[in-house]
């Protein structure tokens, strides 16, 4: 709801929200949608008692299947098939094996051997059925339980009898034992001269996988994918692991499921390959992705035989979505139609709302490139603060010089004036996803809060030139690594000092931060850079010191400038090199 609704729905002015809304950090207008939990919270605040209500078509819906699992009678659970993943380093034969299996126990049934790839497929073993994700690696892996999405019950972590371990394998042992996985060691080219499975359990063992013949709790199994050596041994193993988890679901419940990858057909539409984890899928079942939504029109197998239901651990490819899901979004059936279309427009919001909130945390010079390749930017929005009028006009007329140039992307200024970058400045910034650009400016300290909070970026420069530079490559992609400056304290000048020797000693209270020895320094006036550069000495009253923290009161000179006057602002800062990361 909008904070109108808010106000409404509480019969309390919206003023009043909007200040509370402040009190909790949130800037807030009239029209902002607030979420249900920041409703709660401020109604709250404001001393009216919330309770959640959860309309009756909505109540069975959940966002995580072990929840769904943890509601079954135990008489109802039923064992299931295990899923393993397949993981391991570049080019040790994870995909050799996995065509192995396939081959050996797929294509004997199949005519002509024609299989259809869906990123998952069941193979039989002794009347029992495994089901294989092929994933890319250990990175869609970890991307999918990021999402909470707890599809795989077993992984083989494949190894090169002539390779050994590697940095990719480590890696995949790292992720598996983050995700608290059983895990079966296949040591691969087996046939192939040097290779030394031995040294390969040497080596697992110094990286903490110690394999069961050697005393550890890790099976593993020695096979040949190439030459289809032992491959029986390694699903029987699998069988064996599987049968210790004691893994179960209940077919008979309504289903639900993970999506393993999903992408737009040309001549079907919306295709998703989904895992059934629990119940049975059928087809005319109505479903809700994530914030899609549809009914099962059409169901394939992983051999592409359509079929008409589909019970727990069974990959199977749905086409009836109305648009494509994310991978790890959770599939469940619902009762209707309508109550699908109802939850999917709902997150389907809320999600814009996020994003909304993502793409407010600006464009930074950085990233600009890759935005306007993907087609998000097509104007740089400019905040332009500088010391002097002259210097605006000045870098507006280069601005658009640069304009006239290139075509992708336009530099807009929104807003200039001379002085300190100032919080509103900011919020400016964050409502139009504008860049900061101070021209012998700088932010106050509540200026550079608000900017970290929302990820705006405020540049700083002292010439005209390396400010056109800096743009001209960032539209290209050519950004140099950059030294970022970290601002340490802000100090005010209360009082001067003129020494014999001319100097001019300012007396300060560190007003934010503390002051090091080591520090840079700026000196503002009226919020404008008047000299940067190092500081000679640090005392408090007449000893040297290292620093001074807020609160304080200390006497500073500036190296090479003395014409310091009371009310002046002092800046302290260091700067640090920072690579960029595409």
């Amino acid at each position: 709801m909008t904070v109108r609704d808010l106000s409404e729905a509480l019969g309390i002015s919206a003023a009043e929200i909007i200040k509370q809304l402040l009190k909790n950090g949130i800037m807030a207008t009239i029209n902002q949608q607030l979420d249900y939990d920041t409703a709660a919270v401020i109604a709250s605040d404001l001393g009216v008692e919330t309770v959640e209500q959860v309309p009756e078509q909505l109540a069975g819906l959940i966002e995580d299947i072990s929840e769904a699992l943890a509601q079954e009678k135990p008489e109802d659970l039923k064992p299931r098939p295990p899923v393993v993943t397949i993981m391991g380093h570049v080019d040790h034969g994870k995909t050799k094996l996995l065509d192995a299996i396939r081959q050996t126990r797929v294509a004997e049934g199949e005519a002509g051997g024609i299989t259809q790839h869906i990123g998952a497929y069941q193979v039989e073993v002794q009347g029992r059925k495994i089901t294989f994700l092929d994933t890319p690696g250990h990175e869609a892996f970890t991307a999918m339980r990021a999402r909470g999405a707890k599809v795989t019950d077993i992984v083989v972590l494949v190894v090169a009898a002539d390779d050994g371990v590697k940095p990719q394998t480590e890696e995949a042992i790292a992720h598996v034992k983050a995700a608290g996985i059983p895990m079966i060691v296949a040591i691969n080219k087996i046939d192939v001269p040097g290779a030394n499975p031995d040294r390969v359990r040497q080596q697992l063992a110094a990286v903490g996988v110690t394999v069961e013949r050697w005393g550890g709790d890790v099976p593993d199994v020695e096979v040949s994918a190439k030459q289809k050596l032992n491959i029986d041994g390694l699903l029987e193993m699998i069988l064996l692991v599987a049968d210790l988890q004691e893994l179960k679901a209940n077919p008979n419940s309504t289903a639900i499921g993970t999506i393993v990858e999903a992408e737009l057909d040309k001549n079907r539409g919306p295709v998703a390959t989904v895992l059934v984890q629990n119940g049975t899928l059928r087809q005319d079942d109505n479903i809700i992705v994530g914030h899609v939504y549809g009914k099962v029109r059409a169901m394939f197998s992983d051999t592409g035989r359509r079929i008409r239901s589909a019970e727990p651990s069974t990959p199977v490819e749905i086409i009836g979505l109305s648009d494509v899901p994310q991978a790890g979004d959770i599939l469940q059936v619902v009762d209707s139609l309508q109550i699908a279309r109802e939850v999917a427009t709902q997150r389907q919001r809320q999600r814009q709302m996020e994003a909304m909130a993502v793409q407010l945390k600006a464009v930074t010079l950085d990233d600009l490139f890759s935005r306007i390749q993907q087609g998000q930017v097509k104007d740089l929005n400019v905040i332009l603060k500088a010391d002097v009028q002259g210097s605006i006009g000045a870098i507006e007329h280069a601005l658009g010089q640069l304009n006239e140039k290139q075509t992708d992307v336009q530099v807009r200024v929104i807003h200039k004036g001379t002085g300190t970058i100032t919080e509103s400045d900011v919020n400016l910034a964050v409502a139009s996803n504008a860049i900061i650009i101070g021209f012998n400016a700088r932010p106050d300290p509540a200026a550079r809060r608000v900017a970290e909070q929302h990820g705006i970026e405020i540049r700083f420069y002292n010439i005209i030139y390396h400010l056109l530079e800096d743009l001209q490559k960032a539209m290209v992609g050519m950004l140099e690594p950059e030294q970022r400056e970290v601002t340490t304290g802000f100090a005010e000048v209360r009082e001067t000092f003129r020494l014999p020797t001319r100097e001019t000693v300012a007396g300060l209270l560190v007003s934010d931060g503390k002051i090091s020895r080591n520090d840079l320094v700026r000196v503002l006036r009226n919020g404008v850079v008047i000299h940067d550069g190092r500081i000679a000495s640090l005392k408090r009253f007449k000893d040297d010191v290292r620093e001074v923290q807020a609160g304080y009161e200390c006497g500073l000179m500036v190296d090479g400038f003395n014409d310091i006057q009371p009310g002046d602002t002092m800046e302290f800062y260091r700067r640090e090199k920072v690579e960029r990361t595409v």
